[in-house]
């Protein structure tokens, strides 16, 4: 696949008041302003946007971190939403974090909507969904060059997920409502599950066990065992969902519920439903931080993330961020 590097400086801009560059703390949570095209560089101990970097392109729905938390990865996916109309994006941006700025530009060679960025801890590579193309893009995060592709053998790929071991990864492919499997060192596709008729979002628990993505017609979570592939069980929900993930002690599963501005707790040994917590509007993808003490909810509508202390199950606070608040990532050492 074609590739090109560009290096570029902009100054990063926020909306509220922006700090000069320097020195970040220990960890700082990055989100995806869709609205603003920019990306949010948020102090969480402080509860506060720092910065808002401009991406130059429409629109970065989602964001990744390099594994020492100096750069961001922000695929630039285009106007639409997935299967409607809109520009197809053919860039990735690269942003040096305390700096806040884009250093670095891959380009795709043409329009595949990038969105999805994931950093393998196995083998070290970006791995990037490619929609248009049916397939993961795989990027060394270092020179910022394309290295290889993943086929997905399905339209829509939109999310991944990766395994701990980074040998195994897993996409939900929205339209077609399934899962694809994929052997990322073969670069091939080991399965395809069916699902449902939309699927989306997908995350795996702890121990690599079950992936869940969520029914976009059914209040309801599939649970995949990926030692059978195939589907479990269903989780019912109070509402749809989107974004989830499990708590570090892998005892927990977090659900976003979009539709109904919650986020859902389920209990993993009885995969029941047992708490939920009131949200902004429009809860879209959830971070638990590295310590495990706290998950990060981002709410679109609200231009908020909600802080979510997961040792009382309270909202700690919200975090006033840009407009269209969507991926988001931990910039620090995990």
């Amino acid at each position: 696949m074609p590739f090109a590097l560009a290096l570029c400086l902009w100054a990063s801009t926020d909306g509220d008041a922006a700090e000069p560059p320097g020195a970040k703390p220990p960890g700082l949570l990055l989100v995806a302003n869709k609205g603003d095209h920019t990306l949010g560089i948020v102090d969480p101990a402080a509860g506060r946007q720092l910065a808002a970097v401009p991406e130059d392109g429409v629109t970065g729905h989602e964001v990744a971190a390099s594994s020492d938390g100096n750069y961001a990865f922000v695929p630039i996916y285009g106007s639409g939403g997935v299967s409607r109309p809109g520009s197809d994006g053919r860039l990735l941006r690269v942003i040096d974090v305390a700096k806040r700025q884009v250093v670095g530009t891959v380009d795709f060679g043409k329009g595949v909507r990038p969105h999805c960025a994931v950093l393998n801890r196995g083998d070290g590579l970006l791995y990037v969904t490619t929609e248009l193309e049916n397939s993961i893009t795989v990027i060394n995060p270092h020179s910022f060059q394309i290295v290889g592709t993943v086929p997905t053998g399905q339209p829509e790929s939109h999310m991944l997920a990766i395994t701990r071991d980074g040998r195994r990864g897993y996409t939900a492919n929205v339209g077609p409502g399934t899962v694809s499997v994929l052997d990322l060192q073969a670069r091939k596709v080991l399965a395809i599950i069916p699902v449902c008729p939309v699927v989306q979002r997908i995350s795996l628990s702890v121990d690599d066990h079950w992936a869940f993505t969520a029914d976009q017609r059914q209040p309801r979570l599939a649970v995949i065992n990926t030692a059978t592939n195939g589907v479990q069980t269903w989780i019912s929900l109070p509402g749809i969902a989107y974004g989830t993930a499990p708590t570090a002690d892998g005892r927990w599963l977090l659900v976003a519920l979009t539709r109904v501005a919650k986020l859902a707790v389920v209990d993993l040994k009885s995969m029941e439903v047992v708490r939920s917590l009131e949200v902004p509007k429009a809860p879209q993808e959830v971070l638990v931080r590295p310590d495990g003490v706290e998950a990060y909810v981002s709410c679109d509508a609200s231009r908020q993330i909600a802080d979510v202390d997961l040792r009382s199950w309270q909202i700690a606070r919200l975090i006033n961020v840009g407009a269209g608040a969507d991926g988001l990532a931990w910039a620090g050492n995990w």
